[in-house]
């Protein structure tokens, strides 16, 4: 039997305000290894706390629980509160499935980097997939801030600096998560990419320009995708903290975009309401967040929503209750809420899924700089693997991850032998020792710390040996970046210089005068000032998942070429952040190179910049106008010797109008696979949508008769362009 909205309407009738309070309840539900009793980042007895959920299921006062991810668990669960709910109302399962379940995908802004919508939906695809399997409902994903400070570690999670790559991310994001056959829940809405500082938290102040222009495209796209769940931010926004705006929830999102799904609190961000000085208690903060719009609230330990009867008219519990109930009768829920525990072992281990994982992360790797056509390399002679990155299984498989499974993971070492053969020598030394970030956090309940080094490591000497085999070797490919658990949330930097004694390593291995190649693992731009001017070759592999090492040897050895773009611009040093490509013109353009006296103005490696073992040329631009529509189209050649890919780029620029606009905005983009030799013609079409924009003056939408400025490339350098004119 299906539910219905009028089945729906018939439960809601017979169930208590403190039943439908429940159903807007999600607790986090931890069951821990002996020992571990209390945890003071929770704020909660953590022995305490299953049992204390346990017994809300059995009052039927909880609709959701987290952090449950073994098929048997989940069934238990979910008998106890179908039977403890007089009602027989089933649980949602949520938890982060952010870049993988089993399958480890490349973090979040690696997938960014492959400018793919394609892979991108297959990637999150595969997650669902494995999440439902074990019995999850929904993900707390995809995160779609946008992120122009690279301090802020929540940028590994997202799509860069750029508004209109960030929308189709999320919108590729949505569709593959729920294709896979869970509910999507873009966060953190709104504006949370935009911390002051970079400083994971902090306050938020944003004009209407950048919110409408910038910081809302992504969730409005997600929301258009069909994303069925939306999350707050816990930040307070221009003063109002988010998670109680009713512009944000009722006016923006449900009224103006038509957003039909439910919302959720992030974890404790209801509670927090009181911490920031916004409600008196529990019971306003609670009854301020469920008329804003708040359907849910993510509970850690006692919850705000357990105040909502008697805070609030009933009339508030049904039209938020009904929201939650409607998203699991979607699901199925009411029909079957368990889990084929075979099925879920099945889907787990299905090799398809590997083979995802390994071409997402070939079209993630960004290839920074290759002078003299050092790469790519052949599988001859002998090769030296550099430092502790390199063969450690958690970092390849970045943050955010919890539910994987380390044995399966190939390093880059393990992918270098592989794929070498008996046709090279592969020597490994780790060099340094490997980097710790360790500091009380609940994250490290499920694993997020590196390990650590192996008993007796002298790190002189180990320095010492490194540089011997670099100095024996015909070829140095080194690893560098920072460890897992050095970003992501709770993790921003006050500096982005490789942690520890990484550059001297590499300034040692480099003065062997072997050719060295750097790898660079990360989820965020790092000062690579001395590598870009003394290192030949540089890609930047992020944190590729679990088959990272296989697909960074098939870009190594060339059975395939790099493709991936940046997706945000990277900056010499972190003094001149935000450093993004699209400013405005300013009153001296011509000044723009010379912002700061003791250091360029320029990035080290612009928005969109990405190489190739392929050679692209573009040609051939024409521009065509009817009806206020333009058509552009070039010609794309590939005139190197070998396939490759190119992803083709349109940046667009208003000369004059009713607000200043920007140098250049991205417009349109284009992934192309071109056979040695070959050419194609790209066609990009520019409507309303691509001129419209938010004027803070008239504070509406504009669309300006104006001339506009095109540019086609490979980058946000583009050089080749031309020109069209809008009357009206």
């Amino acid at each position: 039997m299906t539910y219905e909205s009028g089945k729906v309407d018939e439960l809601l009738a017979g169930m208590s305000p403190a039943e439908k309070a429940g159903q807007l309840t999600q607790y986090f539900y931890f069951r821990l290894p002996p020992g571990a009793e209390t945890e003071p980042a929770l704020g909660l007895d953590v022995a305490e706390q299953p049992r204390a959920v346990e017994a809300a299921l059995g009052r039927g006062e909880a609709g959701s629980l987290l952090f449950v991810t073994d098929p048997s668990e989940i069934n238990r669960l979910q008998r106890l509160a179908v039977a403890g709910n007089p009602h027989g109302v089933p649980l949602l399962f949520g938890f982060d499935v952010i870049h993988g379940l089993r399958t480890i995908f490349p973090v979040p802004i690696a997938m960014a980097a492959s400018w793919d919508p394609e892979i991108i939906e297959r990637g999150q695809a595969v997650a669902g997939r494995e999440a439902r399997a074990v019995g999850i409902h929904w993900t707390f994903a995809p995160m779609v801030d946008i992120a122009r400070d690279p301090r802020w570690g929540r940028i590994i999670e997202g799509a860069g600096e750029d508004p209109f790559l960030g929308a189709a991310v999320a919108a590729a994001q949505v569709r593959g998560f729920q294709s896979g056959g869970v509910i999507a829940g873009p966060k953190h809405f709104g504006g949370y990419g935009a911390a002051l500082g970079g400083r994971d938290y902090d306050e938020v102040n944003l004009s209407d320009h950048e919110l409408w222009n910038t910081y809302f495209p992504p969730f409005r796209a997600a929301v258009e995708a069909g994303a069925g769940n939306v999350m707050t931010a816990y930040m307070d926004l221009n003063g109002i903290p988010a998670t109680a705006s009713h512009w944000l929830f009722t006016e923006v999102l449900r009224e103006l975009w038509g957003f039909d799904g439910f919302v959720v609190s992030d974890a404790n961000a209801v509670r927090n309401l009181v911490t920031h000085g916004y409600a008196r208690d529990l019971a306003e903060a609670g009854a301020r967040a469920v008329t804003a719009g708040v359907d849910m609230e993510m509970a850690i330990g006692d919850p705000a929503y357990a105040h909502l009867p008697g805070a609030v008219s009933e009339e508030v519990l049904d039209t938020r209750a009904r929201k939650v109930l409607e998203a699991k009768a979607r699901l199925g829920l009411f029909d079957d809420p368990y889990v084929d525990e075979d099925r879920a072992r099945e889907t787990l281990a299905d090799p398809a899924h590997r083979v995802a994982a390994r071409e997402a992360a070939r079209r993630s790797a960004v290839l920074l700089r290759n002078e003299g056509g050092l790469l790519p390399l052949a599988k001859s002679g002998s090769v030296a693997v550099l430092g502790p990155l390199a063969d450690s299984r958690r970092d390849t498989l970045g943050p955010w991850v919890f539910d994987f499974d380390l044995d399966e993971t190939v390093t880059v070492l393990d992918g270098i032998r592989d794929a070498a053969g008996n046709t090279a020598t592969i020597t490994y030394a780790p060099g340094i020792p490997v980097g710790q970030r360790t500091f009380p956090s609940m994250f490290d309940m499920f694993g997020r710390n590196a390990p650590a080094d192996p008993e007796g490591f002298d790190a002189e000497a180990e320095f010492a040996r490194a540089v011997e085999v670099a100095a024996a070797a015909d070829v140095a490919v080194v690893v560098l970046g920072e460890w897992q658990n050095m970003i992501g949330e709770a993790a921003s930097r006050s500096s982005l210089e490789l942690p520890g004694r990484q550059l001297e390593l590499l300034q040692a291995v480099v003065a062997t005068g072997t050719p060295t190649v750097l790898l660079v693992m990360n989820g965020r731009p790092l000062d690579l000032r001395w590598a870009a001017e003394h290192v030949p070759a540089i890609l930047d592999i992020w944190y590729p998942g679990t088959q990272g090492g296989a697909a960074v040897a098939d870009l190594l050895f060339g059975d395939v070429s790099p493709s991936g773009k940046l997706p945000f611009t990277w900056p010499r040093t972190v003094g001149q952040i935000p450093m993004i490509y699209s400013h405005t013109v300013s009153h001296e353009p011509d000044n723009q190179a010379r912002r700061y006296w003791d250091e360029e103005s320029t990035p080290l490696f612009p928005f969109g910049h990405g190489l190739s073992y392929g050679r692209f040329a573009y040609r051939d631009l024409t521009i065509e106008q009817a009806d206020g529509v333009a058509t552009v189209a070039v010609e794309v050649a590939n005139e190197a010797e070998r396939e490759a890919a190119e992803v083709v780029q349109l940046y667009l620029h208003q000369r004059h109008g009713t607000a200043s606009r920007p140098v250049r905005e991205l417009k349109g983009f284009q992934r192309l696979v071109l056979p040695a030799g070959s050419s194609h013609r790209v066609e990009f079409t520019i409507g309303e949508e691509h001129r419209r924009y938010w004027n803070a003056a008239v504070r509406d939408w504009v669309l300006d008769a104006a001339t506009f400025d095109v540019w086609v490339g490979g980058s946000s350098t583009a050089e080749l362009g031309g020109t069209f004119s809008i009357d009206k």
